[in-house]
């Protein structure tokens, strides 16, 4: 497929904002760690067995040509790529990977913004920014012997966006010089921040390019979908967004625990146990955060794939073990158990600052 057209370089010094995504991170690490995989399929995910319900969290791009990408259910994954190696996740190394990334990334002169194990912002000041997303990419790969791309934008919008023409293994520009060019005719779905679900229901309302919801009557959108939704959908698509890149350590807005149960669950009181158990996780997580909850939720995957929510606000925050299992315990009674339990997850959510 040809490369859509990238901005061209001009003018002096400016401030920037490149985008670093590792390709391919898990299933590349795995590679590292195992040479003798490297050009095979290799699919990431739950303890590495299609028989137990797990999910594919990442694949690489031999395994992508298959259909398999993340997310999708391993069984499935195994079934479009039946010679795939299929290999258990192994987090803790991936985050000693991540670590080294970004501290690499942090002896150049960039402010670095972490999103992720495989992913951060970077705000730069530079005459040639493609020069200096080179050499970023050149010390990654010293660092780690790993592959990455780099998106350059005038925001973060348009960087995050960047890096999907540069992948694998490459550098893209997108800025206000070439953004209808490149994003005019394409769906909304190709907008960070704007999933599948959102871009039928754009696409329901008459909206289904970027160009034409940019166009859109902001007093519509808010109608259809929101006085905060509506309009921020019309900012996304004249590519407008955040350009300040923070060195501020990412603050959790919540914690959660869940588990998918290999034999679903019918019997009530198994449930509770399963809810009271999760509750405790959660419990101890926020201990150890220092900040206490204000909100307890608890999720519920019925079979074959339904999901529901149900949250409340606490009478006050807090981190008592005790006060978080009750209110989990409460909004089970919230649920209609007329169908077996494939999963059951617990969230605490911190206050909002």
């Amino acid at each position: 497929m040809r490369r859509p057209p990238r901005a061209p370089h001009t003018g002096p010094v400016s401030d920037w904002v490149l985008h670093v995504d590792l390709d391919q991170f898990i299933a590349a690490v795995e590679v590292a760690r195992r040479p003798e995989l490297r050009g095979r399929p290799v699919i990431v995910g739950g303890n590495g067995d299609p028989a137990e319900r797990a999910v594919v969290a990442t694949a690489s791009y031999e395994a992508r040509e298959f259909g398999v990408d993340s997310g999708l259910p391993l069984r499935l994954a195994v079934k479009r790529c039946p010679d795939a190696v299929l290999l258990p996740v192994d987090a803790p190394a991936y985050q000693e990977v991540s670590d080294r990334v970004m501290a690499r990334l942090r002896e150049f002169p960039v402010v670095v913004e972490v999103l992720g194990w495989d992913e951060a912002f970077l705000g730069a000041t530079a005459d040639d920014p493609e020069a200096l997303a080179a050499e970023i990419r050149r010390g990654v790969e010293e660092e780690t012997g790993l592959s990455s791309s780099v998106g350059i934008g005038d925001n973060k919008l348009r960087a995050k966006l960047a890096t999907g023409f540069a992948k694998p293994a490459g550098i893209y520009r997108l800025t206000q010089e070439n953004w209808w060019e490149v994003m005019a005719e394409r769906r909304t779905d190709a907008l960070w921040g704007i999933g599948r679900k959102t871009a039928k229901k754009l696409a329901e309302a008459g909206y289904t390019t970027i160009l034409g919801l940019a166009a859109a009557d902001p007093d519509a959108l808010a109608a259809r979908f929101g006085p905060k939704l509506g309009p921020w959908y019309r900012l996304l698509a004249g590519g407008i967004g955040d350009a300040e890149v923070s060195a501020t350590p990412y603050v959790a807005r919540s914690r959660s625990r869940e588990t998918t149960f290999q034999q679903d669950l019918t019997d009530p009181d198994a449930i509770a146990r399963e809810t009271a158990t999760l509750a405790g996780r959660v419990a101890r997580d926020v201990a150890d955060e220092g900040r206490p909850a204000a909100r307890v939720a608890v999720k519920v995957r019925f079979a074959p794939f339904h999901t529901h929510t149900h949250s409340v606000t606490l009478p006050a925050p807090s981190s008592d073990p005790a006060v978080l299992a009750a209110a989990a315990q409460d909004l089970l009674g919230r649920f209609a158990f007329g169908k077996p339990v494939r999963l059951l997850g617990v969230r605490a959510e911190f206050p909002r600052a």
